[in-house]
C-alpha cells in the first residue's frame, strides 16, 4: 500500500479531478483538456501526452459505456459504421508515426499542429454548435440512407486520425457529425454510441502509442485515481448546474490553448 501511495502524484490527481469533473459536466473536454495541461503544464512530452491520455480515455469512456449500454442507449450499427472507418485509419496512422520516429521533430510538430487543430474546431463547435444544426437543416435537411452510411464511416476515418495523433475529437467533433447525420436519433442515443465507438478507438490508439513507447503508467494510475471519483460526481451533480455556461467556458479555454500552441510554439 505504501508503494501504491508513493506511485501517485498529487498533483496528476488533482488535475484528474479537474478534468473528469468538466467531462461529467458537458460529455466532452477529456482529451481537448488533458493533453494541453499534460504538455503546457508539466511538460511532458508530446506523444507521451497524447499516448497516455487515449489510454486513461479508453478507461473512463469504458465505463460510461457500461451505463449506456445498460440503459440501451447505444446504437449498434452507427457505432460499427464509425469504426469500419475509425479502426484502419488508426493503425495506419500509427505506422506513420513510427516512420516518421515519434521523438522526431516532424512528429513532435505534426502532433502539436494538429491538436492546436483539433482543438480549435472543439471550440468552435461547442460555441456554434446550434446555430450550425439550424443551417445545416435548413440547407442540407435529411440525408439519403447510404450516404449517411458512407458519411458516418468517413466521419470514423477522420477521428481515428485526429484522435490518434492528438487524442482529440472524440467527444465534440463526434457528437456534431453524429447530430448532423443522424436528426432523428435521441440525444441520449448520439452520446451513448459516440461514448461506445471512442473505447475501441481510443484503446487502439493507446496501444498503438504503448508500442510506440509514449506511455506514462506513473501518470495514468495518477489521473485515473482522480477522474473516475470525479465523473461520478460530477454526472451526478449535472443536473443542477447549466451545461451552457460550463460548455462556453471550456470553449474560451480552448481557443486560449490554441493561441499558445500556434503563436508562442
Amino acid at each position: 500500500m505504501t508503494n501504491l501511495l508513493h506511485y501517485i502524484d498529487p498533483l496528476y490527481v488533482l488535475s484528474g479531478v479537474l478534468v473528469g469533473g468538466l467531462v461529467g459536466f458537458t460529455g466532452v473536454g477529456g482529451g481537448s483538456l488533458m493533453t494541453p495541461l499534460l504538455i503546457l503544464l508539466f511538460g511532458i512530452h508530446p506523444a507521451t501526452a497524447v499516448g497516455t491520455d487515449l489510454l486513461y480515455a479508453s478507461v473512463t469512456k469504458t465505463g460510461g459505456s457500461l451505463v449506456h449500454g445498460y440503459n440501451k442507449t447505444i446504437d449498434w450499427k452507427v457505432v460499427g459504421l464509425l469504426a469500419l472507418g475509425s479502426v484502419p485509419m488508426t493503425a495506419l496512422t500509427v505506422f506513420a508515426l513510427y516512420y516518421l520516429g515519434i521523438d522526431s521533430k516532424a512528429a513532435q510538430g505534426l502532433i502539436t499542429r494538429v491538436l492546436g487543430i483539433a482543438l480549435f474546431i472543439t471550440a468552435i463547435l461547442l460555441f456554434f454548435r446550434k446555430p450550425i444544426m439550424r443551417l445545416y437543416d435548413r440547407r442540407v435537411g435529411v440525408l439519403e440512407p447510404r450516404l449517411v452510411s458512407r458519411l458516418t464511416i468517413f466521419t470514423g476515418a477522420v477521428l481515428g486520425v485526429l484522435v490518434t495523433i492528438s487524442s482529440v475529437g472524440a467527444g465534440a467533433i463526434g457528437v456534431t457529425a453524429l447530430v448532423l447525420l443522424y436528426p432523428k436519433l435521441s440525444p441520449q442515443r448520439i452520446v451513448g454510441s459516440d461514448i461506445a465507438h471512442a473505447v475501441p478507438l481510443t484503446l487502439i490508439a493507446g496501444l498503438g502509442h504503448s508500442f510506440l513507447g509514449t506511455i506514462d503508467l506513473h501518470i495514468l494510475v495518477s489521473l485515473l485515481c482522480g477522474s473516475i471519483p470525479a465523473i461520478i460526481v460530477a454526472s451526478i451533480a449535472s443536473a443542477r448546474t447549466s451545461e451552457t455556461a460550463v460548455r462556453v467556458a471550456l470553449a474560451c479555454v480552448l481557443l486560449l490553448v490554441c493561441a499558445r500552441f500556434w503563436f508562442i510554439g
